[in-house]
């Protein structure tokens, strides 16, 4: 069981998602939450970025997703990202993807989408 984890939280970027046309075409702000977890061993003795996870590697293709594709869903958006970064050694990946202007009748902070991944 690896207990070592890498938390990239809050990160915020302008995309165009959602099951609406004017949301595709207009955008709006999200968030996203993107939780790692790998085997530290390694890189503790070594303190070698190779021996670990390149977090700056890790924001990009996060930014990558979040600002050049579109989808309708946030399921589907989350999934991507996850299947994305469970590469490498990374064993598991939690995706949290925060949308605060939802087309409701009512109000709320946001509405979050989480998706939790591991390698077989």
């Amino acid at each position: 069981m690896v207990s070592d984890n890498i938390l990239l939280q809050n990160m915020m970027f302008y995309g165009y998602h959602g099951v609406y046309e004017y949301e595709r075409e207009q955008g709006q702000r999200f968030y996203v939450d993107v939780e790692l977890s790998l085997n530290f061993g390694k890189a503790v003795t070594s303190d070698d970025l190779e021996d670990t996870l390149d977090y700056v590697s890790v924001y990009q293709q996060v930014k990558s997703i979040m600002e050049t594709r579109r989808f309708k869903l946030l399921e589907a958006l989350a999934e991507n990202i996850a299947q994305t970064l469970l590469s490498g050694n990374v064993v598991q990946v939690t995706v949290r993807v925060r949308k605060p202007a939802v087309p409701l009748p009512g109000q709320l902070d946001f509405i979050q989408i989480e998706v939790t991944r591991s390698k077989k």
